[in-house]
């Protein structure tokens, strides 16, 4: 499924027919035409195709002449508008049967959605998404979409799970159709999430792209991020960002906490080598060490240089470090030398703090060591991280009372103004991309701020994640943490219950033939019951599909 290659789908009649498609990333456009196949090398394209006359054909972009073919009638030739000055990678045509729904942006951009013959309906969802992405990206990046038209297609056969081609993204069929009576929830927010994904490369890598394959995280990792920015934009209900740090954020920490890990930027020697680095590193860790540079840059600083750095390289190629140099220019920071230390050494800080009390003040005193999941190293020398570094009490759990650069091993710093009563916590969101353990007694400060919900369901799910993975580490006693998760038993979030429930899940098996094997399950029992017997068996009005 590489090149300009054959797809093959079953019309509803059952009868087996051919679709033509193109996947050129990373270096198969060279299979379907003479080429230099290589991200720096931009050309315009002019594309005409001689195709079947009863089969749909499209391009990057629009339609300009269709005539019919001299030497069959059966034939037309059908000619598209020049390109942009653009990557080989991105070029794209199809050829094939499909229906479609159409709409305009508010910017006036055509959008379609080509789906299977028939399945028309199903691309609704899709087509709604895209036309509120667009205009979000315009404003987002102040930049408006360079070409007339955007179409997203669904392929039969299909290797990723959608590809950027500038204009015509093509996307798997589970990635972009929704059937409106029998889709679930989380089918239409991976549906979302993946047009709001594709949709973001057609600004950062498609307008701007990378040099060279080295910087693929960037394009990836940054898309992987902006993708939820936008969900969360275009349907707040579904809090999203929980769901980030779910099923990007712990992800990442769990494969980056591996010794056999690697640097999110990896040098790529021979294009054969890209495949290598399409992984959750890339883009998993790549987007969470983005939405923390994001937050310790601020919302409109990022958005000044990011429009800084689609401007001054709009169809030309940029490396990490442009952009690095665009946001530090906007925001007045370290950028280029706090991200070097995420992106060029694997894997992520341990964060120690404890606590001593004043009469109204707090002073902490943190320190940084790796984090490995085989436990502690001793006697080898930590790498060391620059980290933004936030904390929040009780008072305001959501916003950070206090923000600063930890760029030291240790580092003591006074939280004024709070009283003995309130507890303390580093990292509100889950944003920065480390993991916390608290001396005893600022942990059992915690517990009631999981019991009564004032800790976000976004802290109370990370909380118990990093405790978890330290007690797997060896780090700390599973005590700890059955002690925390027993503060659960109020939780509502769906979200939060997922990390919990298989955290649980995997401390049940592992106690599964010894003498502990009743207690853990009389444990987990208590935790379940009540929300087992708030949600009960039967699904009751106004319940959403999970």
């Amino acid at each position: 499924m590489k090149g300009f290659y054959r797809s093959k789908y079953t019309t509803a009649s059952g009868e087996v027919r051919y679709a033509a498609v193109t996947q050129f990333e990373a270096t198969d456009a060279r299979r379907a035409f003479p080429c230099w196949d290589e991200p720096a090398i931009k050309a315009t394209f002019d594309v005409i195709l001689i195709v079947p006359k009863d089969r749909v054909a499209l391009s990057n972009m629009n339609l300009i002449e269709r005539k019919s073919y001299p030497d069959d009638k059966n034939l037309v030739e059908v000619k598209f508008a020049r390109t942009p000055i653009m990557s080989t990678y991105l070029v794209a045509f199809v050829v094939g049967e499909y229906d479609f729904v159409e709409t305009r942006s508010a910017d006036g951009v055509l959008v379609r959605v080509y789906t299977p013959v028939g399945k028309a309906e199903q691309g609704k969802f899709a087509l709604e998404v895209a036309a509120k992405t667009l205009p979000f990206y315009k404003d987002y990046f102040n930049v408006p979409y360079p070409l007339p038209k955007i179409d997203l297609i669904a392929i039969a056969d299909f290797a990723a799970g959608a590809m950027e081609n500038w204009g015509l993204v093509t996307y798997r069929e589970t990635a972009l159709l929704i059937d409106p009576k029998n889709s679930c929830s989380s089918s239409r927010q991976w549906v979302a999430l993946v047009v709001g994904h594709e949709l973001a490369h057609q600004w950062f890598g498609n307008l701007v792209t990378m040099e060279w394959w080295t910087h693929l995280w960037l394009n990836e990792g940054f898309a992987s991020w902006i993708e939820y920015l936008c969900v969360d934009h275009c349907f707040p209900e579904y809090d999203i960002w929980t769901q980030f740090v779910s099923a990007d954020y712990t992800r990442a920490q769990e494969l980056d906490a591996l010794d056999n890990s690697h640097p999110i930027e990896v040098s790529v020697g021979h294009p054969s080598e890209v495949d290598e680095i399409f992984d959750a590193i890339s883009y998993s860790k790549g987007a969470s060490v983005i939405r923390m540079l994001h937050d310790y840059i601020g919302d409109e600083d990022f958005r000044k240089g990011m429009n800084q750095y689609l401007t001054k390289f709009q169809e030309k190629n940029a490396a990490t470090e442009d952009l690095w140099e665009s946001l530090e220019q906007a925001s007045g920071k370290p950028i280029a030398a706090v991200m070097s230390t995420w992106t060029k050494q694997m894997g992520f800080p341990l964060i120690y703090v404890e606590s001593e009390e004043k009469e109204d003040s707090r002073i902490l005193k943190l320190s940084q060591r790796k984090f490995c999941a085989s436990g502690p190293h001793h006697g080898e020398e930590s790498p060391q991280w620059m980290v933004p570094i936030s904390i929040c009490t009780s008072e305001s759990p959501a916003s950070a009372k206090l923000r600063f650069l930890m760029d030291k091993p240790e580092m003591t710093v006074v939280l004024e103004g709070v009283s003995p009563d309130q507890w303390v916590k580093l990292n509100p969101g889950t944003v920065g991309f480390y993991r916390t353990q608290y001396s005893p007694s600022m942990l059992e400060s915690l517990l009631p701020g999981i019991r009564d919900l004032s800790l976000q369901p976004v802290d109370r799910l990370g909380l118990q994640n990093d405790l978890f993975s330290m007690a797997r580490a060896g780090l700390i006693s599973t005590v700890e943490v059955l002690k925390v998760m027993e503060a659960f038993v109020n939780e509502p979030n769906y979200t939060v219950w997922s990390d919990l429930s298989c955290n649980l899940g995997i401390l049940a098996t592992l106690l599964s033939h010894t003498d502990f094997h009743e207690e853990i399950q009389d444990f987990v029992r208590d935790v379940f019951s009540p929300i087992g017997q708030r949600l009960g068996w039967d699904p009751k009005q106004g319940e959403g599909k999970c």
